[in-house]
């Protein structure tokens, strides 16, 4: 084959790409007697390539090719397909984003993709550098969004859990690749830069100082275009989109000073390569240093993951097992769980018995027995022997699933006070090239020399540092929200994090909550047989989810009959028809508003049986009382270190029920709290609470997530306690996963902590930005120094927020 460069006046298409193109700029070759044009030499190797291996049908064949040469960093939709997320004509996505270098960075990606039309939302995580998008599937399609991106400098990639940190993992490598380069070539480059500055004042012949000033040349040229190839290609990407961000200054810094040396080594002038050189060195240094932080701030998340098994032991219609991925379970499959394994899936137990180590999930040390019937969850361990477990749900529907998807979702919301940086930042690079621009015209206008007047404005464009502003919060956020999900408190997001800090008064529910939640019978005042009372009561209670109905059914250990009409009365108790007969069992309040009459023997055992501590359910069968049962629900250990805690802290506690007055002084006086409310609906929870938050009080909400739903959501933070089940999730800000109250009084001091870290952060760099910038101007600052202050300036943010690692 031979090449040739035709000329021509027609207009011709590329025989790879179809490009249109004229002939005097095409690359010909012969193929087979036949002229082929070519747009470029990538178009003439494919095709070589296909022709080569007589793969030419391919061109006879595709159809709905768009013209153009093959892009070397494509973006395939194809890839992010699997992660969108769809509901109706909305999508949403997460995908990582490499190139995102400042707080600039993360302005420019949200408002330019904001600006597209479909675009519903945009939200980056700078310290993450994850983005999550949605849009308007009618409106814009998943692939011009990408498109998009790429054409400003970044790149997307499709997130996976684990490829998050892999990626980051080789960002880091590729920092100390250049930043090695660089250092090596920086300080050979020193040594002929001491000759030069000895020579200034000592004398050199200029010999000499040319051929130093030549050596100098050639040592920068691969610090500024190879290691500070990033800086220069996201600024010249930038600038031509007219969105600046901090690449621009870096560029325009060490570019500028590389540039004037080159033209005083003709013009005889002085040299400052040093100064290009290390410019680039130290803000690599600097960015190596804070992605080894960030990836260590994501090791806790990491750490989640892992937990998740990969594969599922799959039982065939043959009793035959397989291993097989888990997206290839089905809810409703069958796996089997051998000893010393991991449960990969949640589900029942169909056979077999283990003991189960849960303390993943609920920081119990001691393993449970499990056996029929009982739930297992992903990624806890069955320690001794062999389950047979149906599958509950999809890999993604799993409790660790979701847990691992809360936190996500955490670190990806913003805290409102972040708001006010990534304003700034916005704002920065434009404010700080007019300095540059303003202090180059006003030192060379009063002192006549192009070198001061470069080098003071080279220091304003290094020394300016969004970066610290950029970090000062989603770090601080990143590494609170993951060290407290590695304790078992799963925050729902950096705005309720933040809101967390400042409460002032929390509001306990006490069934689950002071206490076990798990209430045992311990009196039964029957008018008719016990056990025939107890049978009428277990069936009526036997589809409440309330304890008080669950101890109930556990204390009839015989059948049940069905119930038909079953009806929950929040906040009061149950209706349903047992037998042929209209059955009614719940509190007091429930009976006297149904008009069940109550003797006097009944409110004298109502009586004693509060005053105990007791929770009193009464039974009435056809509108007459039929007994009363008493109930006994174990205060937490952990209860009164709760409130003695939050006391200490100076924040109020107070105790909303729907029990009795008497049985919620009984346990509010074995805890400490002196502010009860009882005999409270859902609703009228949430008025106490609402109540609460008109005196300007912050409050805190805690209970099951269940009954006290209302109160949860009308408190700024409503917390829930016990497993992450799916209602515990979505109706509360933050969930304590681990059996341990006082994670509460650690929740609120971590908080506190973490947003004290973001103030010093945002002070520090708004400080450090408002004193260097002056001294820059007024030329009292040498450019390597400002590089080096520049990349301290971010560390000092990083550093500190690394504190909350021991939240």
């Amino acid at each position: 084959m031979s090449e040739t460069e035709t000329r021509g006046s027609e207009t011709v298409h590329c025989d790879h790409c179809l490009l249109e193109m004229k002939p005097e700029s095409a690359v010909s070759a012969d193929f087979d007697g036949e002229t082929k044009y070519f747009c470029c030499h990538g178009c003439l190797g494919v095709y070589e390539l296909i022709h080569r291996e007589s793969l030419d049908t391919f061109y006879n064949s595709r159809c709905g090719w768009t013209p153009g040469p093959p892009e070397k960093a494509k973006v395939e939709p194809a890839a992010f397909r699997e992660s969108v997320r769809t509901a109706g004509t909305t999508s949403s996505l997460d995908m990582m984003l490499s190139g995102i270098r400042c707080a600039s960075c993360v302005w420019l990606v949200e408002k330019f993709l904001l600006k597209m039309d479909g675009v519903l939302s945009a939200r980056v995580n700078y310290a993450t550098h994850r983005m999550t998008i949605e849009w308007d599937e009618s409106k814009i399609a998943l692939r011009k969004i990408l498109e998009g991106i790429r054409s400003i400098g970044y790149v997307p990639h499709p997130y996976h859990k684990i490829a998050f940190n892999e990626a980051m993992r080789h960002e880091k490598d590729d920092l100390l690749l250049r930043f090695g380069t660089a250092a090596f070539f920086s300080m050979q480059l020193m040594l002929f830069v001491a000759a030069l500055y000895a020579g200034f004042f000592q004398g050199i012949e200029e010999e000499y100082r040319q051929t130093f000033q030549i050596i100098s040349w050639v040592l920068a040229t691969p610090v500024l275009f190879y290691s500070g190839y990033p800086f220069l290609k996201n600024a010249v990407r930038s600038m031509l989109n007219r969105a600046l961000n901090m690449d621009v200054l870096i560029a325009l810094g060490s570019f500028s000073a590389y540039a004037y040396s080159v033209v005083m080594i003709f013009r005889g002038g002085e040299v400052y390569f040093d100064t290009s050189a290390m410019i680039v060195t130290f803000i690599l240094l600097g960015r190596f240093l804070e992605a080894g932080s960030r990836l260590k701030a994501g090791d806790t998340l990491t750490s989640l993951i892992a937990m998740q098994p990969k594969e599922a032991r799959l039982v065939m219609e043959k009793g035959q097992t397989v291993m097989i991925p888990l997206d290839e379970i089905n809810q409703g499959d069958t796996i089997e769980v051998l000893a010393g394994e991991k449960i990969p899936l949640d589900g029942s137990i169909l056979e077999g018995g283990s003991e189960v180590d849960e303390s993943m999930l609920t920081g119990e040390s001691t393993p449970s027995f499990k056996s029929k019937g009982k739930e297992v969850f992903a990624g806890t361990i069955s320690l001794n022997g062999r389950l047979s477990v149906r599958v509950s749900g999809t890999e993604d529907d799993t409790v660790l699933s979701k847990i691992i998807q809360t936190v996500e979702d955490a670190q990806s919301r913003k805290a409102p006070v972040q708001a006010v940086a990534d304003r700034v930042a916005g704002y920065f690079v434009p404010v700080v090239v007019l300095f540059a621009v303003s202090a180059f015209l006003y030192w060379k206008l009063t002192t006549a020399d192009t070198a001061v007047a470069l080098m003071n404005a080279v220091s304003v464009l290094v020394v300016a540092c969004p970066c610290a502003l950029g970090l000062a919060t989603p770090l601080a956020v990143l590494l609170g929200t993951s060290t407290a999900a590695k304790k078992g408190v799963v925050v729902k997001g950096g705005d309720i994090f933040e809101t967390i800090s400042g409460t002032n008064s929390v509001v306990l529910d006490k069934t689950g909550t002071i206490t076990s939640g798990n209430p045992s019978v311990t009196d039964v005042v029957s008018m008719m047989k016990r056990e025939e009372l107890l049978r009428f009561a277990a069936s009526l209670e036997k589809y409440s989810e309330h304890p008080s109905g669950k101890a109930i059914v556990q204390a009839y250990k015989g059948d049940v009959f069905d119930v038909t009409g079953f009806t929950v009365v929040p906040g009061k108790g149950v209706v349903g028809t047992v037998n042929g007969k209209s059955g009614l069992a719940g509190n007091r309040v429930f009976m006297l508003e149904s008009d069940v009459f109550l003797s006097r023997e009944a409110e004298d055992a109502f009586t004693m049986f509060t005053r105990e501590g007791k929770t009193v359910v009464f039974i009435a069968i056809d509108g007459s009382l039929a007994g009363i049962i008493g109930l006994i629900d174990d205060i937490r250990d952990d209860a009164a270190a709760l409130v003695d805690a939050l006391k200490k802290n100076k924040v109020h506690v107070s105790m909303l029920t729907g029990d009795t007055l008497n049985v919620a002084r009984y346990v509010a006086v074995q805890c400490g709290i002196e502010d009860i409310k009882a005999g409270l609906n859902p609703v009228e929870k949430a008025v106490e609470v609402q109540a609460i938050r008109s005196k300007g009080d912050t409050v805190m909400m805690v209970g099951d997530g269940i009954n006290d739903a209302p109160a949860l959501t009308e408190a700024d933070t409503g917390v829930t306690l016990g497993h992450a089940s799916d209602i515990a999730l979505e109706s509360a800000g933050v969930v304590i996963i681990k059996d341990n109250l006082n994670l509460i009084a650690s929740l609120i001091d971590g908080s506190r902590r973490c947003f004290a870290i973001i103030r010093q952060n945002l002070f520090w760099a708004f400080s450090y930005n408002l004193i260097a910038l002056p001294l820059a101007i007024g030329g009292y600052l040498h450019p390597i120094m400002s590089a080096f202050l520049m990349a301290s300036s971010s560390l000092v943010v990083v550093a500190n927020a690394l504190r909350l690692r021991k939240f």
